[in-house]
């Protein structure tokens, strides 16, 4: 079965890289969200296997989205795909219920190794 990803940026340009990587390895996009409020309608509207979210967002940050997908029980896997990589924040996201935490720039390969390792 294909898996079903939402992909949470305010960039545009990295939505784009991360559509294109996981689309050549077979996975199924059904959602792009650039804010947090639409990365919450998404998941619960969609509800994907996977969830990319990048933590700054411009309305809020994605430890705080993690925190309304823990409270609500959302069932999907959440790698969050971040330029900050301090260790607090990394951890804190991990708490919170990601299940990876991949620091930007990434590769592609990154990317794939990172939902096979959840899956």
């Amino acid at each position: 079965m294909n898996k079903k990803v939402l992909i949470v940026d305010d960039s545009l340009y990295m939505r784009t890289i991360i559509k294109d990587a996981l689309e050549g390895a077979g996975y199924v996009i059904v959602g792009q969200a650039a804010n947090g409020e639409a990365a919450i309608d998404l998941a619960f509207e969609l509800d994907p296997d996977i969830i990319t979210l990048d933590n700054i967002l411009p309305d809020m940050i994605g430890t705080d989205i993690l925190k309304v997908y823990k409270q609500e029980g959302l069932r999907s896997k959440v790698i969050m795909i971040s330029a900050v990589g301090q260790e607090s924040v990394i951890r804190e996201g991990l708490e919170l219920g990601a299940n990876d935490y991949i620091v930007k720039p990434f590769t592609a390969e990154q990317l794939l190794e990172s939902l096979r390792k959840i899956h």
